[in-house]
């Protein structure tokens, strides 16, 4: 049994609960938005912005905002952090395309594609060395589930093939058009069972999956909202001000979430920044964690 199935439903977070846009903090600020433009082909969202502050998305709907912190020393790969942003695409079109543009940016670098039985991905690393996915996700009804778990797997495809057969130059034209948005955020952490204690048990997600070294957690039967893994970061400790991940954003539908949530953190003596529709606060390696009414 999960630690989410001792949990009351009520102390889960909604169902409908929802990603939002991640914030990530740049050296080089005309470069990566320009980057984020160009290679993902996202727009700067209008009213959104401020000095030092760039908001990406497609439509209304924010992707990542990158502010200016110039000075801090970049990420590495052993520490805690970010391990990806992943943004979801509605069709394999929308796909192809999106992987189209980031693939013939000068500044992207490929590093590699998977299919993981619910969806199809591509990896990029962004300038500053910021992790991408760009995925597809198969119907919900066609996933594989047992135990409570949802089956996943990470088999090599050939992305020539994919693109030959799924993009379209319309698509191709029209890619800022399409929706997008940040489907699950994966994670960098120093060991799984705190996190499991954290994401679980305190906020509320429920475990869908577990692989060895990562974890798998989601709102509403999703494959995942949120991962977490050790691949490289085993034994890290809290994070130190750096270039990289500055917060992860969960949209919940209603200010009975954000109530219920500040309880359960108040109870795990989780420090909270509570401005009563918007909870901040950090995970056990500093990582700033936002939950706000949609």
């Amino acid at each position: 049994m999960t630690a989410a199935q001792n949990l009351r439903r009520d102390d889960l977070l909604a169902a409908s609960t929802t990603m939002g846009a991640v914030t990530l903090h740049v050296g080089d600020l005309v470069a990566m938005s320009a980057y984020y433009r160009e290679a993902l082909a996202l727009t700067e969202l209008p009213g959104t912005g401020g000095p030092g502050r760039v908001v990406l998305g497609r439509g209304r709907t924010p992707v990542v905002v990158l502010r200016h912190t110039p000075g801090l020393p970049p990420t590495s790969r052993h520490q805690a952090g970010l391990f990806h942003t992943a943004v979801l695409l509605d069709t394999e079109e929308a796909l192809a395309a999106a992987v189209a543009h980031a693939a013939r940016h000068p500044l992207s670098r490929f590093v590699g594609n998977a299919d993981h039985w619910v969806s199809r991905a591509f990896y990029f690393t962004d300038p500053e060395d910021n992790g991408i996915e760009l995925y597809w996700d198969r119907p919900r009804e066609t996933w594989q589930r047992s135990g409570g778990r949802v089956a996943m797997g990470s088999d090599w495809f050939d992305p020539q093939a994919y693109l030959q057969q799924h993009l379209d130059e319309s698509a191709l034209a029209g890619a800022s058009g399409q929706e997008a948005r940040v489907g699950h955020v994966h994670l960098q952490v120093g060991d799984l069972t705190v996190a499991r204690r954290f994401y679980v048990d305190t906020l509320g997600l429920e475990l869908t999956a577990d692989l060895p070294g990562a974890l798998f957690v989601a709102a509403g039967g999703y494959h995942h909202h949120v991962a977490v893994n050790t691949w490289n970061s085993a034994g890290a400790a809290p994070r130190a001000a750096s270039l990289g991940l500055g917060q992860v954003a969960l949209t919940v539908p209603g200010q009975d979430d954000v109530d219920a949530l500040r309880d359960r953190l108040r109870h795990a003596r989780v420090p909270v920044r509570d401005d009563g529709r918007t909870l901040r606060f950090d995970d056990p390696w500093k990582t700033l964690v936002e939950v706000a009414v949609a």
